[in-house]
């Protein structure tokens, strides 16, 4: 019993079959090096304003250290919906629509739990983020994965969507702006997606919590389309354009049925958000515009650079118009990704994640992360070109 063949034959067939995820396993080789230069991991590098850090510290001085509702600070709640009202024209209660998690992550590892049934299908698209299988799987369904193409931007289309749906398909998971692409969709395309999930019947899970980071043009929120709200759970959350990552805050809205039932798997598992993340969320909605504002403009003269620098390589790059991810097809050098991403952190301690982290249709491509700073980018950039001239 003791050894360790044993002990794994008692874990659940269904988590000793999952893999690791592959941004961690590639970053844990990254992690026993030196004066790395890392494009890697989605985080920004900007330290979460300061006024925003000091709500979270005068909270605690006050002694704010309690549980909160499994719901989350009404106050909170009614921020989020002003928020989300403001941003997409559509008003949740914020008593029984909208729910405090912890992350994104949770919030969608919840709706999945309250909408999967064992053998139950959801369509997601890849590349996709990495957790979106895994957490389907966890819940006992199957996900489809529909393979965008590069050709089209990454844009997923209501063709490929009528291509995969089935009698067992009853979710559909979408994230635009998109993790690892930079892909965003038209208000067309949200259109199209929209009338096949309702002539469908499917629930929709929309995973926008890039929607502050667009480049070009505003992201349009699917449940601004007639229809949607009642049909679909939105997912969004602070790490990335509030650059509050550690704070590990996200929420979700959705109809009160729905709201309710991941609530129930809420309040038995995770309980409540941290109390002090929740209070730093208050002051983040209320004050942190021009915070966000001044993020976002770095982050444009980041992506035009790491884009104009890939083209000039000759390393073909589609321009990303939203996240903070570039995602360079690497695929002339006879390398697969994760080769190519190995080589380059021996040969020029680059490190970048291999497009296959996030789908097999990634293969051929590294996720380049312009949530670093410029100048570890433009450095970056002449090891990248060095690196492939002497391929």
């Amino acid at each position: 019993m003791n050894d360790s063949k044993s002990l794994r034959s008692r874990i659940a067939k269904t988590v000793r079959d999952i893999p690791r995820s592959g941004i961690r396993d590639f970053f844990e080789i990254v992690s026993a090096r030196e004066d790395v230069i890392s494009l890697g991991i989605g985080e920004p590098d900007f330290v979460t304003p300061w006024h925003i850090r000091e709500a979270a510290s005068l909270a605690l001085d006050r002694g704010v250290t309690s549980y909160t509702s499994n719901m989350g600070l009404l106050s909170l709640r009614r921020g989020i919906s002003k928020y989300v009202a403001n941003k997409t024209g559509i008003t949740y209660r914020p008593e029984d629509e909208v729910l405090v998690t912890v992350g994104v992550s949770e919030g969608l590892d919840l709706a999945i739990r309250a909408l999967i049934e064992p053998g139950d299908e959801v369509l997601y698209h890849e590349p996709s983020y990495v957790s979106y299988n895994p957490i389907v799987a966890f819940a006992h369904g199957k996900a489809v994965a529909i393979a965008t193409k590069k050709e089209n931007g990454f844009r997923l289309t209501r063709a490929e969507l009528e291509a995969q749906v089935s009698p067992k398909t009853k979710v559909l998971l979408l994230n635009y702006p998109n993790n690892p692409t930079g892909a965003i969709l038209t208000q067309k395309d949200v259109e199209e997606i929209a009338t096949f999930a309702i002539e469908h019947d499917l629930i929709v899970l929309t995973d926008e919590i890039y929607d502050e980071l667009t480049y070009d043009r505003e992201h349009f929120s699917l449940i601004s389309v007639p229809g949607m709200r009642e049909r679909t759970i939105y997912l969004h959350g602070f790490s990335k354009a509030w650059a509050m990552t550690g704070f590990r805050m996200g929420f979700t809205c959705a109809p009160p049925e729905l709201t309710e039932a991941m609530m129930k798997i809420h309040q038995y598992t995770m309980l409540c958000a941290p109390i002090l993340s929740q209070e730093a969320s208050i002051e983040a909605l209320k004050h942190a515009d021009k915070d966000i504002a001044y993020m976002k403009a770095e982050y444009k003269k980041r992506r035009n650079f790491i884009h104009s620098s890939f083209e000039a390589m000759g390393i073909p790059c589609i321009r990303p118009e939203g996240a903070f991810y570039a995602f360079a097809d690497v695929s002339k050098f006879g390398m697969t990704a994760k080769e190519f991403a190995l080589k380059l952190l021996d040969d020029e301690n680059v490190a970048c994640v291999p497009g296959t982290a996030f789908g097999a249709c990634g293969e051929g491509f590294i996720r380049c992360s312009y949530a670093t700073s410029f100048d570890h980018i433009k450095e970056a950039m002449v090891r990248i070109a060095r690196f492939i001239e002497k391929l």
